[in-house]
């Protein structure tokens, strides 16, 4: 679908040449939702805009079933972006015009169609986005999340092949948020239809993709399936980003850390669950079988997508024995297990240094 090869992209500020992009490399493959994740200013908007050349690159390639756009011309670009539809973060509607008209306007400057092919293409987005009591309303008197979705059904209006979301959700509640990411991921499995999207939430990637790159200082620092960079982040900037919606609770590192010493037969460990295994009662079979004791001291069960995980942090005290055989059914149960002592010794190190500093 889409072949991102060393891609970049500089701008000259103040007689100053600056990097927005470095050597970017990706593949989004036809029909998947693919996130791009980043703090303010880490280049992705300049990412997502090469994809349809508005941002036209300094360096690299962009090819786009099969061809290479930034070698088109201006007549070949206007027909490239009638293939690809963009939700923009603040709507961008005119005010002037009605729902139904908002939506019809792309079609009218294509010129392609009919009065009456417009007429139906309009009714047809309207009804996908679930707007049909608000057609002839204008954007004044809709709400935040509605006009999101006459966006949406606008980017739409033009059979494209690919949707590009540029922050689609940051400027709306929690709540609209959600109902926005579903209709998204709606459209998705309806229409096939290949999206990818930039947001600086995890929880946004959580929701409804596919696949993410994270990106940093105009550099691709990790990409991958989002379970695998969700669950086990290697970057620090994944990390980060992560931690902020959901990770191990560095106060309890800390709170550990105070106790004074880690039990000489204690591990502190972090589970994780993914799939069918995320329900099944296995901490309750492993210690029915063992003599060790099992705390569970933190924890989580949601779902990345469609698929349902759990993360656990737990503390098991006993015997070298009883801990081997602990770890042993884990590893049998398919139970990633990542052992976190050495966080808590270094947790006991750093109070151990400021003590002694004061």
């Amino acid at each position: 679908m889409i072949e991102i090869a060393q891609l970049e992209k500089d701008y000259l500020v103040q007689g100053r040449q600056v990097s927005a992009l470095r050597n970017i490399n990706l593949h989004i493959a036809q029909g998947e939702v693919f996130g791009i994740i980043g703090r303010s200013g880490a280049g992705k908007s300049t990412l997502l805009r090469a994809l349809n050349l508005l941002e036209r690159p300094t360096r690299g390639k962009v090819v786009f079933e099969g061809e290479d756009i930034t070698q088109f011309d201006a007549s070949q670009l206007q027909s490239l972006r009638q293939r690809i539809g963009m939700v923009f973060q603040h709507f961008n509607l005119l005010s002037a015009k009605t729902v139904a008209q908002n939506i019809e306007f792309p079609l009218k400057l294509t010129g392609k169609y009919t009065t009456e092919e417009r007429t139906k293409r309009v009714a047809e987005l309207i009804d996908l986005v679930g707007l049909q009591e608000h057609a002839n309303k204008y954007p004044a008197q809709l709400s935040g999340g509605q006009k999101q979705r006459v966006g949406i059904a606008r980017a739409l209006a033009n059979y494209p092949h690919l949707l590009l979301c540029d922050e689609a959700t940051s400027a709306l509640d929690p709540e609209t948020t959600q109902q926005i990411l579903r209709l998204l991921l709606d459209i998705n499995q309806k229409l096939g239809l290949t999206i990818v999207l930039i947001t600086h939430e995890m929880q946004v990637i959580r929701s409804i993709c596919d696949r993410v790159a994270v990106i940093d200082s105009g550099e691709i620092v990790e990409t991958g399936n989002v379970v695998e960079v969700f669950l086990h982040p290697r970057h620090t900037v994944t990390q980060s980003l992560v931690a902020e919606n959901q990770a191990l609770d560095l106060s309890l590192l800390q709170e550990l850390a105070q106790r004074g010493n880690v039990a000489e037969h204690s591990y502190l460990l972090r589970l994780t669950y993914v799939g069918n295994a995320t329900h099944e009662p296995i901490l309750s079979r492993i210690t029915a079988q063992t003599s060790a004791e099992i705390t569970i001291l933190q924890g989580v069960i949601a779902r990345i997508k469609n698929t349902p995980y759990g993360q656990l942090i737990v503390e098991v005290l006993g015997s070298e024995i009883e801990i081997d055989k602990v770890l042993k059914l884990l590893g049998q149960a398919n139970i990633r297990v990542d052992v976190l002592n050495h966080l808590v010794q270094s947790s006991i190190n750093s109070t151990t240094d400021q003590t002694q500093e004061n």
